[in-house]
């Protein structure tokens, strides 16, 4: 005999987490692997590794994005195209000046998650914005403090 815990229609309802890199300092990689499991679901009581129940992340002042290191200049990306001499390279300074911090941050988040076929569905949900305005949010529930907890938006504290 099975006990219902709950609605579970409640929990694969998918949330929306503000990470501000203005406040939250930490370095690339921990905040990639703390996005990566929000985007999985981890976090959810219902986590399936085969079911897609993360949530959306949406993540701002990309620009501020903190990296340890020298990675800034020896950090080196690269692609082939599978023709001869066709091996690309770029450094992270180009690949910031190209395409911006958001792009790196997203390289960083995909290498974390699982290779398989909803990779590229969890990736889609999470938001990069080089500057603080973006358009998400009246969408946003559930904001992050510094040390990756989640809090809960001004919103719902006053009711």
């Amino acid at each position: 005999m099975s006990n219902l815990l709950g609605k579970t229609r409640l929990a694969y309802s998918r949330v929306w987490h503000h990470v501000d890199l203005e406040r939250d300092r930490r370095t690339l990689g921990r905040l990639a692997s703390s996005i990566a499991v929000t985007l999985m679901g981890k976090h959810k009581p219902i986590y399936d590794p085969a079911n897609d129940c993360g949530d959306y992340v949406v993540v701002t002042n990309c620009n501020l994005l903190n990296v340890s290191g020298n990675k800034l200049k020896n950090k080196v990306y690269r692609k082939h195209t599978q023709r001869p001499g066709g091996l690309k390279e770029l450094t992270m300074e180009r690949l910031a000046a190209k395409r911006g911090f958001g792009e790196i941050l997203r390289r960083a988040v995909s290498g974390m998650l699982p290779k398989n076929k909803l990779r590229q569905a969890r990736l889609s949900r999470l938001r990069t914005f080089e500057g603080s305005v973006h358009p998400y949010s009246k969408n946003i529930i559930k904001y992050w403090a510094e040390t990756g907890i989640i809090e809960d938006s001004q919103k719902d504290k006053a009711t």
